[in-house]
C-alpha cells in the first residue's frame, strides 16, 4: 500500500545502527524517470476519498503548510501541485506522494494542535522527501539489490505481512538501512527549511520525543526503514547546530518568528541502576534541557499496564496518583542527572515494578520519557 512507500509516515524503530559510519551511495534518479508521478496518479483518487482537506480545527497545520511551501526553491522538471489532507483515522503518522500531497493522520494533526512549531517538524520532513524524490531514490536502489540477487523486495517494511517478500538476509539488511539513512537526510533538509520560514529547529526534537512519549516505537530490527529516537538525535546534532544558527541569524528577535520561541525540549538518556556508597540501590536518569526557564519533574512510575501509561499525554499534580514519584530539577547542568533512591520509595501496591520516566513540564505535559531497566528485588 503506498502508506508504506519511502515517503512514509513517522513512525521509528529501536534499532541502534549507525548511519553516517557506513553511509550507502545514493542514486540519482535520471530526468526521464517518471514512475513515481506515474504511481502517484494513479494512487491520487483513493488517498483523496481516504481524507479530508486541512480545514477548520486543522487551520493551524494549514497556515503552516502555506508559509512552508513558499520558501520551496522550484525543482526543474518537478510539476508539484502542493496540497495537505488529514486521514481521520486516529494514528500518529504523515506520509507523503511524489505529487506534493502530504497527508496528516488525525491522531498526529491533533497531538501539533495549536502549535505552529510541531506543523512545521512534521511537515518540513515530508516536503523534504517530496523534493529529493526518495520515493524514486528508493525504487531505483531496490532495483539495484534485485540486480545483485534472487531475493524480491518490496516497497513496504519488511516487517509487514506480504506474500511478495522473500528472506534475503542481507538485501533486506541493505535496503533498512538505506531508508533510515534517507530518513536521516530528509530530516536535516527539513530542518534547513524551518530555519529559513521562521520555526525554531527545536521543534524537531520535541515533536520525536513527544512521539517517543506517545509509545510511538518499533521493535529492534536490521530490517526497520525508520530510525530510533536515540539514533536520530544523534545524527543530527549537527544539523540541529547550523540550523540553529541559521535561524537565529534569519530571526534575531525569535519571539517575532512565525514559530515563535522554541521549547523546550529534554534529552533523557537511558536510566542506570547501581547501589550507592551506603550499599542501597539508586536509579539514576541523565537528562539535559533546552530553553528551560524554571523546573521540570522527573516522574518515576509503576505500571502494570504499560501500553496505556505510553499514551498519556498530561501528568498534572492533580493527577498524581499511586504508583508515581517525583522530582523537580532546574536541569541547570550540561548534564543533570536526577536520582531516586529506592530505600526511601514506598512499596507500590501489589509490588509493581517500576517501569517508565516521564520528564513533565510545569503543565503537565510530556517532554521525554525512557524505558527503566530491571530493577534488583
Amino acid at each position: 500500500m503506498w502508506k508504506h512507500s519511502i515517503a512514509a509516515y513517522l513512525l521509528f524503530c529501536a534499532v541502534k545502527l549507525p548511519i553516517t559510519a557506513q553511509s550507502i551511495p545514493t542514486p540519482e534518479v535520471p530526468h526521464n524517470f517518471k514512475l513515481d508521478f506515474e504511481t502517484a496518479a494513479r494512487l491520487r483518487p483513493q488517498l483523496i476519498e481516504a481524507s479530508v482537506p486541512a480545514r477548520s480545527r486543522y487551520s493551524t497545520g494549514q497556515l503552516v503548510f502555506e508559509q512552508l511551501v513558499q520558501q520551496v526553491q522550484p525543482t526543474s522538471g518537478m510539476k508539484l501541485s502542493w496540497q495537505m489532507r488529514i486521514v481521520e483515522n486516529g494514528q500518529l503518522n504523515a506520509y507523503s506522494s511524489p505529487d506534493g500531497t502530504v497527508y496528516v493522520e488525525s491522531g498526529l494533526a491533533n497531538l501539533a494542535g495549536q502549535s505552529t512549531g510541531l506543523w512545521a517538524a512534521i511537515l518540513t520532513h515530508e516536503i523534504a522527501h517530496v523534493l529529493r524524490r526518495d520515493w524514486a531514490r528508493r525504487y531505483l536502489y531496490q532495483k539495484q539489490l534485485e540486480s545483485g540477487s534472487t531475493a524480491t523486495i518490496v516497497l513496504g517494511d519488511p516487517g509487514l505481512p506480504g506474500s511478495s517478500w522473500t528472506d534475503s538476509s542481507k538485501a533486506s539488511a541493505d535496503l533498512g538501512q538505506f531508508c533510515r539513512q534517507l530518513e536521516v537526510e530528509a530530516d536535516r533538509d527539513g530542518l534547513m527549511l524551518m530555519a529559513r520560514a521562521g520555526y525554531h529547529p527545536d521543534f524537531v526534537p520535541a515533536l520525536h520525543h513527544l512521539l517517543h512519549a506517545h509509545g510511538v516505537a518499533g521493535s529492534a530490527s536490521l530490517y526497520a526503514m525508520h530510525p530510533c529516537w536515540e539514533e536520530r538525535d544523534r545524527e543530527l546534532s549537527q544539523a540541529y547546530s547550523e540550523a540553529s544558527i541559521d535561524f537565529a541569524h534569519r530571526w534575531p528577535e525569535w519571539y517575532a518568528s512565525p514559530g515563535g520561541n522554541p521549547p523546550i525540549v529534554v534529552f533523557a538518556d537511558p536510566p542506570t541502576v547501581k547501589k550507592s556508597s551506603t550499599k542501597e540501590w539508586q536509579i539514576l536518569v541523565p537528562i539535559r534541557c533546552q530553553n528551560l526557564a524554571g523546573a521540570v519533574e522527573v516522574v518515576l512510575i509503576a505500571d502494570p499496564r504499560r501500553d496505556e501509561t505510553l499514551g498519556i499525554r498530561h501528568m498534572s499534580d492533580a493527577e498524581q496518583r499511586v504508583g508515581e514519584v517525583r522530582q523537580l530539577t532546574g536541569c541547570t547542568s550540561p548534564k543533570t542527572t536526577v536520582v531516586f533512591n529506592l530505600a526511601d520509595i514506598p512499596r507500590t501496591k501489589s509490588d509493581t515494578p517500576w517501569t517508565d520516566v516521564y520528564v513533565i513540564d510545569a503543565w503537565g505535559s510530556v517532554l521525554a520519557r525512557a524505558d527503566l531497566p530491571k530493577l534488583p528485588r
